[in-house]
């Protein structure tokens, strides 16, 4: 019954950590707390009504009498955004992201209209205005970020618009591009498009969360897994910790963190099927460790013995990464010391399997311990799908043609070794 909840419970978390993030630390001075609560409420809406979770049931179909045709929306109508992005969400959504992307103003748009706007100009660029910029049909087309420099070609008819360039990212609601986040400057010098493209991922995470329809998930699911393993609100909060901490000190690295989580956000999300590529996962893997280096510094080391015929290989998605998590866990955040921990690949072609060995050289388990974590019994197991939801999910798969072998003792570390039949 509760299989529906945590992805919503881990989202909202995040929300509130981003929202504490860019209105109490990033924005300066700090938003008062009154415009903090009230957007972390509206948003929080967003996720809630959106999401049809067990937390309020499923959604029940049901005749509207006499309702008007005009506020009859269905998924249906080509860029519909989702119901929960009310004017009032729209319009703190710009306030909030405006002190944090460089920019002097910030508008949200559906795929024909302006939907909201903060900073000069907002007399003319107002809700239900036209798009002017050219170039945002290129950005609805193809789902690219683009930059654009010039009135001429910010194209707004406006005599008196300060606006000179822009920086124009699509919202995504899984693969249909349904709306933008644009960043204006009054200069020439239009704003770093891949900070712009790092808050329309996270707008589009919380967009796709209030699209998801009521409806029963297996343990296996993938999409499900995803949402579980890679929303996981204590290493979102250590992530945004991190980055709230390096803003005063570094704040490119900052920013450029940012984009990296918002990169995981959008692997995890865009997963579709049981299967991908190995080098995919890899790459999302390196994303992952990114963060986690970034907050345990030189305590943390990872390895790669990647053969690279198994960069073209297909495996389970989301399988390496949470053993990957598990080892950082049991590794870095336990010792006190540097710790080590080594991710292997390599392909059998005789035996026409592929192998993984992730290892890691931190406190390590005893045998009770490794076999309540195995059953899913323990708080030991780090990750959000589990290793013993993982085990039942490579089952379901794969049947008697895989092995998932877990060797630990205390004081010596984990040693994990997986090894998949090629498909």
């Amino acid at each position: 019954m509760m299989r529906g909840v945590g992805p919503l419970l881990a989202a909202v978390t995040a929300l509130w950590a981003v929202i504490a993030l860019v209105s109490q630390v990033l924005a300066e001075p700090p938003l008062s707390p009154v415009v903090t609560i009230v957007a972390g409420a509206l948003l929080t809406n967003v996720a809630i009504l959106g999401y049809g979770s067990t937390l309020r049931g499923p959604r029940q179909r049901r005749q509207r009498p006499q309702e008007p045709t005009a506020r009859r929306r269905t998924r249906a109508q080509p860029g519909a955004l989702p119901e929960g992005l009310t004017n009032e969400v729209a319009d703190q959504a710009v306030a909030l992201l405006l002190p944090l992307l460089g920019g002097d103003a910030v508008s949200i748009t559906d795929r024909e209209r302006m939907l909201a706007f903060a900073g000069p100009g907002d007399d003319h660029h107002e809700r239900g205005s036209p798009l002017y910029i050219q170039t945002r049909d290129e950005v609805l087309l193809t789902g690219r970020t683009l930059t654009v420099s010039g009135a001429d070609v910010i194209g707004c008819p406006e005599p008196g618009c300060p606006l000179r360039s822009a920086a124009i990212a699509p919202l995504r609601v899984g693969q249909e591009v349904i709306g933008s986040v644009t960043v204006y400057r009054s200069s020439h010098d239009p704003p770093r498009g891949e900070l712009v493209e790092a808050a329309a991922g996270i707008l589009s995470l919380h967009l796709e969360l209030a699209e998801l329809e009521s409806r029963e998930r297996i343990a296996v699911d993938a999409e499900l897994d995803a949402l579980r393993a890679q929303i996981n609100p204590h290493f979102l909060f250590n992530t945004l910790n991190t980055i709230a901490n390096r803003i005063r000190t570094d704040p490119e690295d900052a920013r450029q963190l940012l984009v990296r989580l918002a990169d995981f956000f959008r692997h995890a999300l865009r997963q579709r099927g049981q299967f991908a590529g190995f080098s995919q996962e890899y790459a999302f893997i390196r994303t992952y460790v990114t963060l986690e280096q970034a907050r345990f510094g030189d305590r943390l080391n990872v390895e790669y013995d990647i053969d690279p015929a198994v960069l073209g290989v297909e495996i389970p998605v989301l399988v390496v990464q949470p053993l990957v998590e598990n080892a950082i866990k049991h590794g870095a955040s336990s010792n006190v010391e540097r710790t080590t921990v080594r991710l292997r690949a390599r392909v059998n072609p005789l035996a026409r399997t592929v192998q993984v060995l992730v290892r890691d050289d931190g406190v390590g388990m005893d045998d009770d311990t490794r076999a309540a974590v195995l059953e899913g019994r323990s708080r030991l197991d780090a990750s959000g799908t589990g290793l013993s939801n993982i085990r039942a999910r490579l089952h379901l798969l794969f049947g008697d043609r895989h092995t998932f072998d877990v060797r630990s003792a205390l004081g010596e570390g984990t040693t994990i070794h997986l090894e998949l039949p090629l498909r």
